[in-house]
């Protein structure tokens, strides 16, 4: 009896040290089965879960040999590291709230509204929801998203690193560097940073000088210790995130080890991307990756895009996705992407460049995707860094099982038909949007890749690079379609679809948020289409007609101004370029966006992974 009462009692203090912990304000519950203050409660976050797919990702891999089951097992480790990393990078208060509701789940009676928010957790990855109008608000009591994230001080402005950069210049490299987190120079920072290079000796060998540099930052005896308030420091990503990166670095090794013998090309791949997470240095593994030919298996790993960096569009967040090759459409694709040079010198751009015909791209099943990976990515160019891809090339990585998976193709089709005049509804197939997102890649590696002074875009255009670069991108694959059906490589009926599949990805169903780069560049070219008479919105049906006569003419023009805004790398330039083709008119944006939500059953896709027994 005494040990029940124990336990009751142990399990009332929890329950009530748990509803507390979970509040931000002294707000009473206003039913028994209400949650704490700063949940969503149970309609709201049904909204969001009523309105999402589920979609099970189970590839067969059935051929992979033994040692490849072993390293598959291993790169799953490395993946749920990365997965928590990214969480981390997002909001400083994401793990715990997530362990707050997990706890709060299990206590409670009726499990509905925690099991939604559970949901909401992984489909956004972190405790900040997308609404169905397109904003970002917490679901859990945590502090409201920030744009810089968690990779600078939460919270900071860009104002303050500006002033902070103007009085030291010197420090620009390192504060904007893609791969390092930004830090208030307060001594319990520092002494954190200065125990990480003594707990990891390896660290402080493979960034000389690092030591020194936090220890000259540290308050000297006999001065009060204040520090200003906008001091700050910069540190790799290898420090930052010491403990689970030195994990990581040894399943890649055991991942190395396991497959050495039945694909030695891949073992080396990952061998080098090991060594690169302590180094903070991506060239070996990247050179390893470009140009190695693997056998049955492939894998993104590490930080690489910049879309998250909402203060400055420069800090790199982690992914990892693993993947199984699919030989025959990999070699097939291979042969058939020749002449690449040609492309590049057809493009509305004075300033051409030299590129390699023979760029590596595959065809791929997707086994499980991590942080910035995960929530349905077709394809994949990598590196980004214009040195990399000079020297080495550039990889492409195309997700088969999720581009024509059924479920999510279906989607697309009813979206398509909800927006445009009957005239067009056959024109879009899942054959368009595969090609037209091909070489949506491929366009990734044509055109401008550096300013005309040779500045990297994202250090020039700050937070406006990636949707300028996306923006090219797409782009591209609609300018060159025109070249690849005169050579035959495209029939009239695939033409015809990839047209309908550049059109069908401009069309929003909310107005975009600024922070948001595909949404924005979307916007851009669904106004520009507007206004040369591609296309024409009948206000009687509703409903959009396409001009396809005009639709190589008009992506010519647009593409001319963005290659022109990336080679001048003029900030201020693109800020207006931006302005000037994101109005939204709710009069005809507005009936085209309701067309589509009134017809899309899913607003949202949870990808699920049989590899990780979901």
């Amino acid at each position: 009896m005494k040990l029940l009462l124990t336990l009751t009692l142990i399990f009332a203090v929890s329950a009530c040290a748990l509803a507390q912990g979970g509040q931000r304000k002294k707000t009473p519950e206003t039913a028994p089965s209400a949650l704490p203050a700063g949940y969503w409660g149970r309609e709201q976050s049904k909204s969001v879960v009523d309105k999402t797919q589920t979609v099970r990702l189970s590839p067969d891999l059935s051929h992979l040999a033994e040692g490849e089951r072993r390293a598959v097992a291993k790169l799953l480790e490395v993946g749920r590291i990365f997965q928590e990393l990214y969480e981390q990078q997002q909001h400083p208060e994401a793990a715990e709230s997530q362990r707050r509701l997990q706890r709060l789940h299990l206590l409670r009676g009726d499990p509905t509204p925690t099991q939604n928010l559970l949901t909401l957790y992984r489909l956004f990855q972190g405790p900040i929801a997308t609404t169905l109008d397109n904003r970002r608000e917490p679901f859990l009591p945590v502090d409201a998203s920030r744009p810089g994230k968690n990779v600078y001080p939460w919270g900071i402005t860009k104002e303050e690193v500006e002033a902070f950069l103007k009085a030291h210049p010197e420090k620009r490299d390192s504060i904007l560097d893609p791969r390092t987190v930004v830090r208030r120079s307060t001594a319990e920072n520092l002494s954190r940073d200065l125990a990480k290079l003594t707990q990891y000796p390896a660290l402080a060998t493979l960034h000389p000088g690092l030591r020194r540099e936090l220890e000259s930052l540290l308050p000297r005896r006999g001065h009060s210790g204040a520090t200003p308030a906008f001091a700050l420091y910069a540190v790799p990503y290898s420090l930052a995130h010491a403990d689970e990166l030195v994990r990581a670095h040894a399943l890649l090794n055991e991942a190395a080890d396991a497959l050495q013998k039945e694909d030695e090309e891949f073992a080396r791949y990952l061998r080098n991307r090991s060594r690169d997470l302590l180094s903070n240095d991506y060239e070996s593994g990247d050179a390893a990756w470009v140009k190695g030919r693997f056998r049955n298996l492939n894998a993104q790993i590490g930080a690489y895009e910049v879309y998250d960096d909402e203060l400055y569009g420069v800090k790199t967040f982690y992914a990892l996705s693993l993947l199984s090759t699919r030989r025959e459409e990999t070699d097939a694709l291979r042969r058939a992407m020749r002449g690449l040079q040609a492309l590049e010198d057809s493009l509305p751009f004075a300033r051409h460049k030299k590129v390699q015909d023979d760029i590596p791209v595959g065809v791929y099943d997707v086994v499980a995707d991590f942080g910035q990976a995960r929530g349905g990515n077709t394809a994949t160019i990598l590196p980004n860094e214009n040195y990399l891809a000079r020297r080495y090339g550039r990889t492409i990585l195309l997700r088969s099982n999720i581009m024509r998976n059924p479920e999510i193709v279906g989607g697309a089709g009813d979206r398509w038909g909800a927006a445009v005049a009957a005239a067009h509804t056959d024109d879009l197939t899942s054959e368009g949007d595969f090609y037209r997102t091909l070489w949506h890649e491929v366009g990734h590696y044509l055109g401008v890749d550096a300013t005309k002074t040779g500045q990297d875009l994202d250090t020039a255009l700050q937070e406006n690079s990636s949707a300028m670069e996306e923006m090219k991108a797409d782009l591209v694959s609609l300018f060159v379609a025109e070249a690849l059906h005169k050579q035959g490589y495209y029939t009239d009926t695939r033409l015809r679809s990839v047209y309908a599949s550049g059109i069908n990805r401009v069309l929003q169903n909310n107005p975009p948020r600024r922070t948001q780069p595909y949404n924005t560049m979307q916007l851009m070219q669904w106004n520009f289409f507007l206004e040369q008479g591609l296309l024409a919105f009948d206000a009687q049906t509703k409903k959009l007609s396409i001009n396809y006569g005009k639709y190589h003419e008009v992506v010519g023009k647009l593409l001319a101004k963005v290659l022109e805004v990336q080679d001048e790398g003029d900030k201020a330039a693109t800020d207006r370029f931006i302005e000037q083709y994101t109005k939204w008119d709710e009069n005809l944006h507005g009936v085209i966006a309701k067309n589509i939500r009134d017809q899309q059953r899913y607003r949202f896709r949870l990808f699920k992974y049989a590899a990780l027994n979901e």
